[in-house]
């Protein structure tokens, strides 16, 4: 399999000549062929180059094709590559299956004489193709720049049409001292939170995370940012998220203002098309005054955009933006605990928490795992055990002997393991009596077998 450098030009050379393969036409015993042929694919661009410094002024010229040797037997002539004058020529790749093995070969022509062909070796050009800068529009705000990206390629490109693109965007404002900020940004986008009235340069790259290919920096574009806008965009927008609720909140400067909420599923950002008709307004947050919205009605599992804009009358700021990712942002409360001191064991009760503004338990609709953490008062070994029930017996412990306790709740079936803080640590000690028993099994899958005998 092959394998390529996405910043480096793959070539791809020759892996053997058998000339008996190739029949020598008359006349070309004397007519050297092309050298150091290698091929260069940029987006749908396929760009082959070589060298040839025999007789630079006696009118040769140059032509290659190209083969599919699993489905065909006959060489199709490679377009824009035919009786080419100089040591480089450019087709595209409209007539070429992208993600089958092709071969290519090329030869020197004089008149009637041809030389041998040199034959470069055979190659899929999807895995050795690099992506080249992609096409980027600006249009300044106060204090925002909206960034609209067309891939790279053509629209007729078919190198790049099952891909989805991420892009990488270096800005800086225009001065050499102001350090670089890197953004991961969208087909359509807007960087926040910039200085009004001031010069913002940036540049920006696609990649393919998966295939693991990055492509080159567009050209450099600079942008002024126009002076702040009255009234001024909400400021401080953050999701606070409790389980299954989500409330939005920003801060606003001025009193006697209205709010919209709208908000928008995120596969849209990914989709180069405009998205601008797919907001969809929060029903209960149309015309607010107050500076905070409940989604929880609209909001539910998976990646969103928020956005919230000021009104008063005809005046309208510009809209302030913040994503949402459910997986990430759903906040755990931590449990509460006690624990009760027996004969032969300690007993710990696991409580949850509501949440300030939940008042269903968690595990109603998220269910939920707990982590025990126990350890001697005067020891700073931890011993931790998973489980589900809501009380763990513990045994096997020494009498008289202060063991300290703390829990936290996890999502049981979250892969990212997201878990609460802990609880509060509450410590207590096994009251010895004349006699121990043999205990049974406890939840926490600990078992006492001994028997031991105290005064």
């Amino acid at each position: 399999m092959l394998s390529c450098t996405p910043a480096a030009v793959l070539v791809l050379m020759v892996a053997s000549r058998d000339w008996s393969l190739f029949p020598i036409a008359a006349g070309e015993k004397n007519l050297k062929s092309p050298q150091n042929v290698n091929v260069e694919i940029v987006d749908h661009n396929f760009i082959l180059k070589w060298n040839w410094d025999d007789e630079p002024n006696s009118n040769v010229t140059f032509s290659a094709y190209y083969q599919n040797p699993d489905k065909m037997s006959n060489w199709i002539q490679l377009i824009g590559c035919q009786n080419v004058t100089g040591t480089k020529c450019t087709s595209t790749l409209t007539s070429i299956t992208i993600f089958e093995k092709i071969r290519v070969r090329i030869r020197t022509e004089k008149g009637h004489e041809t030389s041998p062909w040199y034959n470069v070796s055979s190659f899929v050009p999807y895995q050795i193709a690099q992506i080249g800068p992609p096409e980027v529009q600006l249009e300044a705000e106060d204090r925002a720049i909206k960034i609209i990206i067309s891939p790279p390629g053509t629209i007729n490109s078919s190198m790049w049409v099952t891909d989805s693109f991420t892009y990488n965007l270096v800005i800086w404002k225009n001065s050499s001292s102001v350090e670089k900020i890197n953004l991961t940004v969208y087909h359509r986008d807007t960087i926040y939170d910039l200085s009004p009235e001031t010069t913002y340069c940036l540049k920006v790259q696609a990649r393919l995370r998966k295939q693991k290919k990055i492509g080159s920096y567009s050209p450099v574009l600079c942008i002024n940012t126009t002076a702040e806008h009255i009234p001024p965009r909400p400021k401080n927008v953050e999701v606070d998220a409790a389980y299954n609720k989500y409330v939005l909140k920003w801060d606003y400067p001025y009193e006697n203002m209205n709010f919209q909420v709208q908000y928008l599923l995120g596969y849209y950002k990914r989709s180069p098309a405009d998205y601008s008709n797919k907001w969809k307004t929060i029903s209960d947050c149309k015309n607010i005054i107050s500076r905070q919205c409940d989604l929880s009605k609209e909001i539910k599992e998976g990646i969103f955009y928020l956005r919230v804009r000021a009104s008063n009358g005809t005046i309208t700021s510009f809209w302030s933006e913040r994503k949402l990712d459910t997986n990430i942002k759903t906040r755990i409360d931590p449990p509460s605990i006690e624990v009760k001191s027996s004969e032969d064991s300690l007993s710990v009760y696991i409580r949850e928490n509501s949440g300030k503004s939940e008042k269903i338990p968690m595990s109603q609709d998220y269910p939920l795992i707990y982590e025990v953490t126990y350890w001697e008062n005067a020891s700073n070994i931890e011993n931790k055990m998973i489980v589900k029930e809501k009380l763990c017996k513990v045994s096997d412990l020494q009498p008289l002997v202060l063991y300290c306790f703390k829990v936290k709740a996890l999502l049981e079936s979250d892969k990212n393991n997201k878990s609460s803080e802990f609880s509060n640590v509450v410590c207590s000690k096994i009251t010895p009596v004349v006699l121990w028993s043999a205990i049974e099994k406890s939840p926490c899958h600990f078992r006492r077998t001994n028997r031991r005998l105290y005064n």
